[in-house]
């Protein structure tokens, strides 16, 4: 007779899902979307309409875009405060460089990617030599970006914001590319959603399946054991701060294409909202802990916040105070699940 190997005891089974669900980074960032997604259909009745579903994933997107890398590079132990007005960087320099050379803007929107991935090359080199705090040197950066930003705009265009370029060769099919419409069911859906969907599917990817994940991980959970392992710990942190700037792009064309002239001060403060999106996604601020899909579910929260506040018809000026406590709440509840997941192991 042929020995039948012993049936997997149901109770075990169960507990290993139970266990596995526990131990993911976003499980308290979904828990908390779905709170506010049922709070919000309660008291603002147009919040269920399709319409009001695309005006909240549009302000999803606009945030998630950067979200995902900003969440990327926390989990590899770092930050980036240079992350906002590097949109608006971004922005400018296409702008203006295809206002001012009256070249295509495709060829703006080249030279901008350039300027903006030496931006993020610029950070992470110096982080890696210098091993000053990404705080310090990202602030450095920040303030030089927008000084930078204001100066070179007064000094070119005479005023605080750019000339308009809608009417010069490219500009349509860069507005296509960063700045259309779709119609789906009936619902105008903007591309920014596509975006921000293939960002965070190409993120999960590279986390969980690729090499460069593993060292991700392993250089926010300490640098040091990294580097004694192989782990090519200046070469990550500095592809991942071009990641930032590679998004800081993405966004930066959307909002030209999207309003046809850039004010040089747009950009300040969006840093702490992609931090804030990351955080309630499940990045730990100590590094090495998180999920790109978590990131996508803090901007979603963030979307449906800010919206049904407008839909509820509320004072807006009560946002921030939402978002701040939206941010204690979600970092008590991820230190919770991270507790009964070590614990459950």
């Amino acid at each position: 007779m042929t020995a039948t190997a012993p049936e997997a005891d149901e109770r075990l089974v169960g507990q290993g899902h139970v266990r596995r669900l526990l131990g993911r980074p976003e499980l308290g960032a979904v828990v908390g979307a779905a709170a506010v997604f049922v709070f919000f259909s309660v008291v603002a009745e147009p919040f269920l309409q399709a319409s009001s579903l695309s005006t909240v994933l549009y302000a999803s997107s606009t945030i998630g875009i950067m979200a995902v890398p900003v969440a990327l590079l926390m989990i590899g132990g770092e930050f980036d405060l240079s992350a906002g007005v590097m949109v608006t960087t971004s922005a400018l320099v296409s702008s203006m460089f295809s206002y001012q050379m009256t070249a295509n803007v495709w060829v703006g929107v080249g030279v901008s990617l350039l300027v903006t991935l030496a931006v993020g090359f610029f950070n992470g080199f110096m982080l890696t030599r210098t091993k000053l705090p990404s705080f310090i040197i990202t602030l450095g950066t920040f303030l030089m970006l927008t000084g930078l930003n204001l100066g070179f705009t007064k000094l070119i265009s005479g005023t605080v914001s750019t000339k308009t370029i809608g009417d010069m060769e490219g500009f349509d099919s860069a507005r296509t590319l960063f700045a259309s419409h779709l119609t789906i069911g009936g619902v105008d859906l903007q591309v920014t959603i596509l975006w921000w969907l293939g960002l965070v599917a190409l993120a999960t990817w590279i986390l969980l399946r690729t090499r460069a994940g593993n060292w991700i991980f392993a250089v926010g959970g300490g640098a040091d054991a990294a580097r004694a392992v192989g782990v090519p710990v200046n070469k990550t942190k500095i592809g991942l701060y071009m990641a930032v700037a590679f998004c800081a792009w993405i966004s930066g064309q959307h909002l030209l294409m999207s309003y046809d002239v850039v004010q040089s001060g747009e950009g300040v403060g969006n840093e702490f909202l992609y931090i804030i999106a990351a955080v309630i996604g499940g990045c730990l601020m100590t590094g090495g802990y998180g999920s790109a899909i978590g990131s996508a579910v803090g901007a979603f929260i963030f979307g449906m916040t800010s919206k049904g506040i407008v839909y509820a018809q509320w004072n807006p000026d009560w946002f921030k105070f939402f978002l701040g406590a939206m941010l204690l709440l979600a970092a008590l509840l991820n230190a919770w699940v991270r507790k009964r997941a070590e614990a459950s192991k």
